[in-house]
């Protein structure tokens, strides 16, 4: 008797995960991407006002390494199920704790974590094979996105990261060894007092006085500052220490900077 052979064919709906980094963690997101295939879909293939498993075969789950807000809900760190509820003008998307809703019978409404409503958008062009997205990724805010046939839906997740780094930076600057360079420069980044992120450079700058690129972060902001002469200084000390170490990158960035300040 001839052994059994198992034949191996591509799946029509193939999966695909998806891993972000986003705040201080990942998410996480697992899918199956149907295609159109010359059918209707939104209103036939996706029927409207009934709940749908967003995606094939499998359920479709995200799994967020923190707590991240959804609408005005939080939604603490996690594996969830994704599920949707399309319409003609506005899907309902529903975050649960279910994890196995491959039809609208599994789908248990008490199990609701956050619902959210979003306006379709239509596109100009067909994408043929179903696509989930991460975009628009900033530091606290990013998008979800999802695409097909004509449609396009986007939900925005927040995650709140300056709550938690402000209280690492308040913990560690009370040790020995303070990171006064990469505290300075989330003061710089996301708009907070300068005097306090220039006092921090100089910090920095005593510890290793030869950091040529703390000194052109700290030419930065006394240029933003409108320290105009304080700010030429440190950006000549930083091309002088650059050349050097033989950085040319940073000689070429202070010498723009110089170009901003004459």
């Amino acid at each position: 008797m001839a052994d059994a052979q198992t034949l191996r064919t591509p799946a029509p709906s193939p999966t695909q995960t998806l891993r972000q980094d986003f705040g201080l963690s990942t998410v996480e997101l697992s899918y199956s991407r149907p295609s159109i295939k010359g059918r209707k879909v939104f209103g036939d293939l996706v029927p409207f006002g009934k709940v749908w498993r967003t995606g094939a075969n499998q359920a479709t789950t995200i799994t967020f390494g923190e707590e991240v807000m959804i609408g005005d809900k939080k939604v603490p760190a996690g594996k969830y199920g994704i599920v949707t509820i399309p319409e003609k003008d506005q899907w309902t998307v529903i975050i649960t704790k279910q994890l196995d809703v491959t039809s609208p019978a599994a789908y248990k409404q008490d199990q609701d974590v956050v619902r959210v409503t979003a306006k379709p958008m239509t596109l100009p062009f067909s994408v043929e094979t179903f696509t989930m997205t991460f975009d628009d990724v900033k530091a606290n805010t990013m998008q979800l996105g999802m695409l097909w046939d004509k449609t396009m839906l986007s939900i925005p997740i927040k995650v709140d990261v300056d709550t938690r780094i402000m209280a690492q930076i308040d913990n560690i600057m009370n040790r020995d060894n303070r990171p006064y360079f990469n505290a300075a420069m989330y003061y710089v980044d996301n708009g907070k007092d300068p005097a306090k992120a220039l006092t921090w450079f100089d910090k920095a700058l005593e510890q290793n006085p030869k950091a040529f690129w703390v000194h052109h972060q700290k030419a930065n902001l006394l240029a933003k500052m409108g320290k105009k002469q304080e700010a030429i200084a440190s950006a000549n000390k930083s091309i002088e220490l650059a050349k050097e170490a033989k950085n040319d990158d940073y000689v070429a960035l202070n010498e723009k900077l110089l170009a901003t300040l004459q």
